[in-house]
């Protein structure tokens, strides 16, 4: 790469615990061999009911419709974006990056599927889009997943762990000079399924669950599945929750802050298992899961590394913006998936570009 790369890009997210599309206007700048940003603009657009039941279901759709939500969704993304770039006047603008919204991502049958056809955003908005950036990892053998570390590795390696709680949670590292990352366990996207049963979006700052009783026996049974004994590298998918998580909970008849209460210590449990406990380490945390204050405090409980919750603007949109690093990094040809993360075959550029032109 030049010795010195400046581009403003737009990263666009949107997780699996359905919050919302998470837009971020951010100058990257590559120089002296480090990275750098700055957020310039950022918003999260929340999804209708019409739209968080749609994408929920799509798990259960026929491939036709399946093809026709893939370009409805990608012209809601594209109105969507264009609507931010006039609102914030939005001059400077190099790329797009969008990861879409996963639907199936199940790498060990070789498939994942992140729907919001990049074309229509392309053409929507006049700008290079750069999307589908899980196929070619699982193509090389790797889990498509966690993307993200390449953004921990360039923008926050003064953090021992970045640890990332939404729809699922997730954790990089470096271990043997080599950046790592995988995930641990379902997060938000089960106890805001749990939630939304008392027409609630989210557990505002844990506090129901703080008020639930902890049913052992369910979280013995949690902590036991043969997932979070499996080697590195590994991923998860809406799948697991569907086929595995729901029914376990959904044969004990607990009350909706029992369940909370319960799934937020089996969640903690997890992640003090994937922590050295050093006072003198420093874990940043993200995603809405930072929020959760019950939670964040059980984790802080099975591990003295000390948590990190930072700037309500990197909590939020880390993800965002990270994806368009990862779009930054391929417009340059740069590698931006990490094999030592995912698993694949070697290290590579992944993405795939669509121009209006």
């Amino acid at each position: 790469m030049k010795k010195s790369v400046t581009k403003y890009c737009i990263g666009v997210m949107s997780g699996t615990s359905l919050d919302g599309i998470d837009l971020v206007h951010t100058k990257i700048e590559y120089k002296n061999n480090t990275y750098s940003f700055d957020i310039v603009h950022s918003e999260t657009i929340s999804y209708t009911n019409e739209w968080k039941s749609t994408l929920k279901n799509g798990f259960h759709y026929t491939a036709e419709k399946l093809a026709k939500l893939d370009a409805e969704y990608g012209i809601f993304l594209g109105n969507t974006i264009a609507a931010f770039i006039k609102k914030n006047n939005i001059k400077n603008l190099d790329l797009i990056a969008s990861h879409g919204h996963t639907i199936f991502h199940n790498p060990a049958q070789k498939y994942t599927l992140q729907i919001g056809n990049g074309p229509y955003i392309s053409a929507i908005t006049g700008v290079k889009t750069i999307c589908n950036f899980r196929v070619q990892d699982i193509a090389l053998g790797g889990q498509g997943a966690p993307l993200v570390p390449i953004g921990d590795q360039f923008l926050f390696s003064n953090y021992d762990y970045c640890l990332n709680i939404g729809g699922f949670s997730n954790i990089s590292l470096v271990q043997n000079k080599q950046r790592i990352a995988f995930d641990i366990c379902p997060a938000n996207i089960v106890l805001n399924h749990y939630v939304n049963r008392l027409n609630l979006a989210y557990d505002d700052k844990g506090l129901i669950a703080s008020e639930g009783k902890c049913e052992n026996n369910l979280l013995d049974k949690l902590n036991a599945l043969p997932f979070y004994t499996k080697s590195k590298p590994k991923s998860l998918g809406f799948e697991f929750v569907e086929e595995v998580i729901f029914p376990i909970i959904d044969t004990y008849q607990l009350s909706t802050k029992d369940i909370l209460r319960t799934f937020v210590e089996h969640i903690a449990v997890q992640i003090g298992k994937k922590v050295v406990s050093n006072s003198q380490k420093t874990m940043l945390v993200t995603g809405g899961g930072a929020y959760n204050t019950f939670l964040v405090n059980r984790i802080q409980f099975y591990t003295k590394t000390k948590l990190i919750i930072p700037s309500k603007s990197i909590i939020d949109y880390k993800e965002a913006l990270v994806f368009a690093l990862l779009g930054f990094l391929k417009d340059e040809n740069q590698i931006n998936c990490l094999k030592s993360v995912t698993g694949a075959h070697k290290d590579h550029s992944s993405g795939i570009v669509f121009t209006c032109n």
